[in-house]
C-alpha cells in the first residue's frame, strides 16, 4: 500500500522556547487544535490520548511519544477513532514537530507520515492549514 505523506510548515514572530511550550501544553492545545483534550506527560514512550468532538461525533485518538529534543523536535504515533481503521500498528501514523529559529522567528514544520488515502492527506493537510495558522496567532498575541 502507497501510503501518503504531508508537510505543513508556518513561521511564528516568537522565541523557539515560546513555540515549544505552546505545542506540549494541554491548555493551549485545546485552544489551537478544535478543542482537544491532551494527556501525555511528553516522555519518550509514554501514551498520548487526544479527546474531544469533530463534527458532532466524539473521538478518542491516542498515540506514542516517540522522540523528544526539546525545543526542536517532537515525534509521535497517532491512530483516530474516526478514521475507520482498526486499533493495529499498520494504521498508526507518525506525526513530527520540528521547530527551527530563523532571526526573531520560528519555523515550525509539522510532517505526518503514513496517510492511507489521497483524500485523507487532502484532509489532513486542510486541517494543519487552519490548525497551524491558529496557533500562530495564539502564540504571537502572547508575545504582544
Amino acid at each position: 500500500m502507497d501510503r501518503k505523506t504531508l508537510k505543513r510548515s508556518v513561521s511564528i514572530h516568537a522565541p523557539i522556547q515560546r513555540v515549544w511550550a505552546t505545542i506540549t501544553d494541554p491548555e493551549q492545545i485545546s485552544q489551537f487544535l478544535f478543542g482537544t483534550r491532551v494527556e501525555t506527560d511528553w516522555q519518550e514512550g509514554s501514551p498520548i490520548h487526544y479527546s474531544g468532538t469533530w463534527e458532532g461525533r466524539e473521538y478518542h485518538d491516542k498515540g506514542t511519544v516517540l522522540e523528544v529534543d526539546t525545543p526542536r523536535r517532537l515525534k509521535h504515533t497517532y491512530w483516530s477513532s474516526l478514521s475507520g481503521n482498526p486499533d493495529e500498528t499498520e494504521y498508526y501514523q507518525t506525526v513530527t514537530y520540528e521547530l527551527q529559529e530563523q532571526g526573531e522567528e520560528t519555523i515550525l514544520t509539522v510532517t505526518q507520515l503514513g496517510l492511507m488515502t489521497e483524500e485523507g492527506a487532502e484532509h489532513s493537510g486542510k486541517n494543519w492549514e487552519v490548525v497551524l495558522q491558529k496557533l500562530r496567532e495564539l502564540v504571537e498575541k502572547q508575545q504582544a
